[in-house]
């Protein structure tokens, strides 16, 4: 790899967390708040810092409810300063790797979604993240979008922690089974990204990396289908396994709709790059394995 290293933004996220734990080559991790994209100054002064040859932006506004009342904030993070690191990328002529959502989509397709699909975000979070992709791709610069789902890991807040951290405290508990995707382990995503990076630095960049990738752990589920998943594991480890009773997303009302069915089509990164993330469910395996490791090591 380049001697120069890969700028990494979100560097305390589930994402950036993997990143970091996995990366064999030099690399430099940045996250809030040296690293802010409500402070555009510091997103310029980081990436003269690090002097990149690869840039992998993992930060983002990932509240989805919350980006509801706070829209100009959503927007900053998820559209605005990506645009800003495009741009930055752009002028020194090194590739982005921007990381996005399935939430663009609003469910009703009923199959799984290919990257030509067309978008229609639910709500503030979905069409913030529907502008950043549009921003980095039209900026100039050699941009590849990759689009993910469900996103877990052993370390930091998401569903599987919530479950976990439920279980211990009731013997009962109701989850939506009307929504399906794709739970995708974040050491899974990225080996994908780190796998990519390898065949840039060895190929360099190339026009057919251009664009919109699809990338999330194989298979599929609901929501009570993923915390049954994950309580089967964590019983087989000695943690209590609650009842989970499936609810309807009209049982358990939110401040945004969610999308019925986001299922992501990941061929276009199997035929271009190679790669095919595992099962999911093979993934839930391992993430709540080390999970529960941890909990104990403390």
């Amino acid at each position: 790899m380049s001697n120069r290293p890969i700028l990494i933004t979100g560097a305390t996220g589930q994402l950036g967390m993997a990143l970091v734990a996995q990366a064999k080559v030099p690399y430099c991790a940045v996250g809030r708040p040296a690293f802010d994209f409500d402070k555009p100054e510091t997103i310029a002064a980081c990436f003269a810092d690090a002097n990149p040859w690869l840039v992998v932006n993992a930060a983002a506004w990932t509240a989805v409810d919350a980006a509801e009342q706070n829209q100009d904030a959503a927007f900053r993070a998820n559209r605005d300063g990506p645009e800003i690191l495009a741009g930055l990328c752009r002028e020194a002529g090194i590739p982005l790797i921007h990381v996005s959502t399935d939430y663009v989509f609003d469910g009703d397709k009923g199959s799984p979604y290919v990257e030509t699909d067309p978008v229609a975000p639910l709500g503030v979070y979905g069409a913030s993240k529907e502008a950043g992709e549009r921003v980095v791709l039209q900026s100039g610069a050699q941009a590849m979008v990759l689009r993910t789902a469900w996103v877990f890991s052993a370390r930091g807040k998401n569903f599987a922690r919530t479950m976990i951290n439920a279980s211990r405290k009731t013997n009962a508990l109701r989850v939506v089974g009307d929504q399906r995707g794709t739970p995708t382990a974040a050491e899974d995503l990225a080996a994908a990204i780190l796998a990519i990076a390898t065949r840039i630095d060895g190929q360099g960049w190339q026009p057919e990396f251009q664009g919109i990738f699809h990338a999330t752990n194989a298979g599929d589920t609901t929501w009570h289908g993923f915390a049954e998943t994950i309580f089967d594991i964590a019983a087989a480890q000695g943690e209590t396994h609650p009842t989970v009773t499936a609810i309807t997303t009209a049982d358990w009302p939110t401040p945004v709709k969610r999308p019925a069915d986001s299922r992501l089509d990941g061929g276009k990164l199997a035929r271009r790059f190679g790669i095919r993330l595992p099962d999911w469910r093979e993934a839930t395996q391992r993430v709540i394995t080390a999970m529960l490791a941890g909990d104990r090591a403390r």
